[in-house]
């Protein structure tokens, strides 16, 4: 018995090591998964506080000094996101909103104990813009602090900020995975070259498979929020329609991708490996699980050019800030585009056998 089971492990590590794309692929995914979060998480230690600066003003002596406090995390807000910057506000995502144009001014949740604590480090900047708030120090010393504005609201709890991320998640595996590695099965066991022989072009069965996963994912989803809405009681401020829109276009993206990668491969272990390889730098740069906004400048930018992020961005927009099907239109329309290309060059690319 111990020889028959010796044999048959002796021929699997064999059947594993020989088959070098897996080989290759265990060894550098965990030193991938490092490098991804040295580069996402490079830029040095991470700052206490948040703290949004709408762009364009000049700032004087006492924003000068408060500009330059250490633990600060200063993020630009331009003019037309003011509205949602405070809403960040309202939500504990911002500490505290400064603007410094004609009338400085600047917004805090009195609710919020870090917009507390970065609310006296403004003011004692202004009290005493050389050298803070030391005691003794005269009072025509003094500039006058911007004027208080009050954000309430109730803070933004993580499950509820990671919901959209979680369901996009979700649709991406399962678009990359259902579609990806299935047609590699199907081609391996001889399922494509069966319906070579049929009238079926390469574009209609990529239509129908898109088709089917679409539907797949789409329900899967639906459970995933219903079970969420009931046990959690998330936040839903947009519209529906604009949600299921984005998935919709999401999930279109997704598959395509799927289908591009497997359109030639003829091993599962390979198609595992390259799904993985382009599904984890998705997961980690495009805020599925944490914000962007205090990860390096690289990462940031790497994120922008991946379809996960328009998916997540677009949702969180939606579900959390209340945005619209009008105000979706950018990031469904890229979605889309990105799929349409795609499903053109997997179709081009197709190989039945």
């Amino acid at each position: 018995m111990w020889r028959r089971i010796f044999a048959i492990l002796v021929a699997r590590n064999r059947e594993f090591y020989r088959d070098r794309a897996g080989l290759l692929w265990n060894i550098l995914m965990p030193v991938m998964m490092i490098l991804a979060f040295a580069f996402i998480f490079g830029a040095g230690s991470q700052d206490q506080f948040k703290v949004g600066i709408i762009e364009g003003a000049q700032p004087e002596a006492g924003a000068t000094a408060f500009l330059a406090t250490r633990h600060l995390q200063f993020i630009p807000v331009t003019a037309d996101a003011v509205a949602a910057a405070v809403d960040k506000v309202a939500r504990h995502q911002l500490d505290l909103l400064l603007d410094l144009h004609d009338t400085p001014r600047y917004w805090v949740n009195p609710e919020s104990a870090r917009g507390y604590l970065v609310e006296r480090l403004l003011l004692g900047a202004y009290a005493d813009p050389l050298h803070g708030t030391s005691p003794g120090r005269p009072l025509d010393a003094t500039v006058a602090a911007p004027a208080r504005q009050t954000a309430t609201g109730l803070a933004l709890s993580y499950a509820d900020w990671a919901l959209p991320g979680i369901l996009a998640m979700n649709l991406m595996f399962s678009s990359l995975w259902g579609v990806g590695w299935v047609l590699v099965r199907y081609r391996k066991n001889g399922v494509l070259r069966r319906l070579k022989a049929t009238p079926l072009s390469a574009f209609e069965f990529l239509v129908a498979q898109v088709g089917s996963r679409l539907l797949v994912v789409l329900f899967s989803s639906l459970m995933v929020y219903l079970g969420a809405l009931l046990i959690l009681e998330v936040p839903m401020r947009g519209s529906y329609l604009a949600l299921l829109l984005v998935y919709i276009a999401g999930a279109l993206c997704m598959i395509s991708i799927g289908l591009t990668i497997a359109t030639r491969l003829r091993t599962e272990e390979l198609a595992d490996g390259l799904l993985n390889l382009i599904s984890w730098p998705m997961l980690l740069l495009s805020g599925v699980w944490f914000s962007m906004e205090g990860t390096s400048t690289a990462a940031q930018t790497v994120s922008r050019f991946l379809p996960l992020t328009h998916l997540v961005d677009a949702a969180r927009a939606i579900m959390l800030d209340g945005a619209g099907v009008v105000d979706s239109l950018p990031q469904i329309g890229l979605l889309l585009a990105i799929a349409t290309l795609l499903l053109l060059i997997a179709s081009a690319l197709f190989r039945w056998d």
